[in-house]
């Protein structure tokens, strides 16, 4: 039996506090496997490779824009430094999740490295995406990756839209990817307002420093090697792609998955799994998700190292399948398909009603 946004109801008529307390027990068994097999342990090896070669992407990107100079092929150089940018996204995220280090402050240090090169902030990183969004994914009122201005994940919160966030949310399943070009200066933006207003700052001297220098340095390069016009179209392209780029990482994880009620309880482990989408694994989708793609382990485990994911998919894979969980994956194209209808869905009682 499922209710009536397609989640899954307590199995067998089960009490609420059953279902939490059966839950509890089969994650802990899950996990005793995870840790048997050692995939918990970190993977410095792994790392003192991947580190070194992301770090280098951006760095090609550097040398090619001070050795091209002022040349419309910085267009394409703009592009390439979208892919570098969501390449070092990826690493800080494994560092925010603890992933790379046994140490806290190694870590911390690598994503204040990383906050420095992309005008990142981690503590707003960590309270956005660590704190609210992989406790209570896909939850209205817990989950702030799905409360978002200009979307809406549920006909309730889309009929609650208005004025032009109301015309964007019904035409959502078409703005949708549009909307992704803006990802990257909309995380610019909130972790400046986090350091301003939010209190919740882990380094309140090192994370401003990093941004105000990050900012002067960028604009600082471009405006000195390129031509104004030219400057201003590298930044539109380079963080339009960056944003499309990064929003497409992490929108299959979720969109478009089970959208549960505020206040509607459910045990941790079926949260993740149910609210959770894969896409199929190949040496390709994994390198340019960042290990992403196997999401459903990554938010069953945060702090696995990312080599390991591919190796815990089969073990997970067939835990929720003798267990009766609903583990689902699927192509990256079927993930964008079920995304946009998803949305279109959703959005569908604003096109039948008056604005």
């Amino acid at each position: 039996m499922t209710t009536r946004n397609g989640v899954p109801a307590p199995p067998g008529g089960a009490s609420v506090p059953d279902a939490l307390r059966q839950d509890a027990l089969q994650y802990a068994e899950l996990r005793r496997l995870i840790k048997k097999e050692g995939l918990l342990d970190k993977q410095p090896a792994y790392y003192l490779y991947k580190v070194p070669l992301t770090l280098a992407l951006l760095a090609a990107s550097l040398a090619i824009l001070v050795i091209v100079g002022n040349s419309w092929l910085q267009l394409v150089n703009a592009a390439f430094m979208a892919f570098a940018f969501t390449q070092l996204g990826l690493l800080g995220h494994d560092a925010t999740h603890y992933q790379i280090f046994s140490s806290k402050r190694r870590n911390d240090l690598l994503s204040l490295l990383v906050g420095f090169l992309m005008s990142m902030v981690p503590s707003w990183w960590k309270d956005k995406h660590n704190a609210k969004h992989h406790r209570k994914p896909n939850q209205i009122g817990e989950d702030s990756d799905i409360d978002v201005s200009v979307l809406a994940f549920n006909e309730s919160t889309a009929l609650d839209k208005t004025g032009l966030h109301r015309f964007i949310v019904r035409n959502q399943a078409y703005l949708f990817y549009p909307v992704l070009f803006l990802a990257s200066l909309s995380f610019l933006f909130a972790g400046i307002h986090h350091l301003l207003t939010s209190g919740k700052v882990r380094y309140p001297i090192v994370e401003p420093l990093a941004v105000g220098a990050h900012l002067a340095v960028y604009f600082a390069l471009l405006f000195i090697l390129l031509d104004p016009g030219l400057a201003v179209l590298f930044f539109v392209v380079h963080h339009g792609l960056t944003g499309l780029y990064m929003g497409s990482v992490f929108a299959p994880n979720h969109k478009g998955m089970p959208v549960l009620e505020k206040g509607e309880q459910m045990g941790f482990m079926t949260q993740q799994i149910i609210t959770t989408r894969n896409l199929y694994p190949n040496p390709i989708t994994n390198f340019v998700y960042g290990g992403l793609n196997y999401h459903i382990e990554h938010h069953l485990f945060p702090n696995m190292p990312r080599n390991n994911l591919k190796k815990a998919h089969k073990v997970v894979k067939e835990f929720c399948r003798t267990h009766g969980f609903p583990y689902y994956e699927t192509g990256v194209l079927q993930s964008q398909r079920e995304i946009l209808a998803y949305l279109h869905k959703v959005s569908a009682p604003l096109r039948t009603r008056t604005a």
